[in-house]
């Protein structure tokens, strides 16, 4: 394409459905690509003082059929305390080379010590699993970085997955013929709805 020609303008770009399906081809994209935006969204929480909490998490699995996402967590950590008393989470991510921002609410479960916990701790890498071994919580201060720990298996008792049930997502793509943003919503007994909004 020369330089300065115009981008052809993508089919999903004025058709809702379109639009959903490619929204959940990028979360589909980002569990199997590292190199995916996708793949490292921020995960929003609530902690004991109604604040905001914001981290970066991994993707590490998304069934569109059902709508759930899964990432990972430590059972020590602030994030799965909030989660614990408060479950209700928010999910952002944008791939600056596609201009696609994705904005998902919904609920989290916590999995430890179950089948869902157990083939996700089976799928994790070594080294993955040895980021749960460490003696101490994350976050806890300490005087030097510590050092890697070498027994994988020693982080199992501190590694749970957390299910990501979302019942909302906001589409945004910015293109200079015209920006798209749209909401999608499931509500109870399989209702659901999807608008254009204004971007």
């Amino acid at each position: 394409m020369p330089d300065g020609a115009a981008r052809p303008r993508p089919s999903w770009a004025d058709d809702l459905d379109g639009t959903l399906a490619e929204a959940f081809r990028l979360l589909s994209r980002g569990v199997a690509d590292r190199r995916s935006p996708f793949h490292t969204p921020c995960l929003g929480t609530v902690d004991a003082a109604g604040a905001p909490v914001l981290r970066t998490v991994v993707l590490r699995g998304f069934d569109p059929a059902s709508r759930r996402i899964r990432i990972h967590t430590d059972l020590r950590s602030g994030k799965a305390a909030e989660l614990r008393a408060n479950p209700a989470v928010a999910l952002h991510g944008y791939d600056q080379a596609a201009q696609v921002q994705l904005r998902l609410a919904g609920t989290a479960t916590l999995h430890a010590g179950d089948e869902v916990a157990d083939a996700a701790w089976a799928a994790s890498r070594p080294f993955s699993r040895r980021c749960y071994a460490t003696p101490d919580a994350p976050g806890t201060p300490c005087a030097t970085p510590p050092d890697a720990p070498a027994d994988e298996e020693a982080g199992r008792p501190h590694f749970a997955a957390v299910i990501i049930a979302f019942d909302r997502l906001e589409w945004l793509w910015l293109a200079a013929a015209g920006h798209r943003r749209a909401r999608f919503a499931w509500g109870a007994h399989g209702a659901f709805s999807a608008t254009w909004l204004v971007p």
